[in-house]
């Protein structure tokens, strides 16, 4: 795999012949011989011997998600990580967390998501594009923003992380809007 760091081994396999099941016969005095029973004949069989370190496999999914692009003029760093696998699928914010309605419609909002598609996440620490940018570094592949227009209208505003298009959408269509893309 090419890692960032250089090409190296993602999975290994050691083609062992009969060398290890031979010593250990020789030195256990057990015989690990197989019959085959068409041709009668006994042997021992070669070993194949594959190896695969977790740790590796997900520094490659990490490696292959980690992205550096620009948006609205300022560079960004985030993780593209398929939908399936991101560990919050969405993240649910008020446009600003000094307005009790918005946060409340936000908050009703995170709870229905989180009964329907479960990795969930809230979040009205700082400003609305410090958020994205924080939502983006994990992996998130979805915000939903809760603005005066989403009191009035019942929908909101999804932002997609990887083009950063936001679109409007329908309170009530939002659980299977998200559900048919994550």
């Amino acid at each position: 795999f090419d890692y960032p760091f250089g090409r190296k081994e993602l999975s290994g396999l050691a083609y062992r012949t009969d060398f290890d099941l031979s010593a250990h016969q020789k030195n256990s005095g057990v015989s690990l011989e197989y019959l085959d029973e068409e041709s009668k004949t006994k042997f021992i069989p070669h070993v194949i011997e594959p190896s695969f370190g977790v740790g590796r496999l997900v520094l490659a999914v990490l490696s292959s998600a980690y992205t550096e692009d620009e948006m609205g003029g300022d560079k960004r760093t985030f993780l593209k990580l398929p939908p399936k696998i991101a560990p919050v699928k969405v993240a649910v914010f008020p446009l600003l967390k000094n307005k009790p309605k918005l946060v409340e419609k936000a908050r009703e909002i995170y709870q229905m998501l989180q009964k329907e598609i479960g990795s969930v996440e809230f979040d009205d620490n700082g400003n609305i594009g410090k958020r994205y940018r924080r939502q983006d570094e994990i992996g998130s592949p979805f915000c939903v923003t809760v603005d005066f227009d989403s009191l009035e209208k019942n929908d909101v505003t999804v932002r997609d992380r990887d083009t950063g298009k936001q679109e409007r959408v329908a309170i009530k269509e939002l659980a299977a809007y998200l559900t048919e893309r994550t």
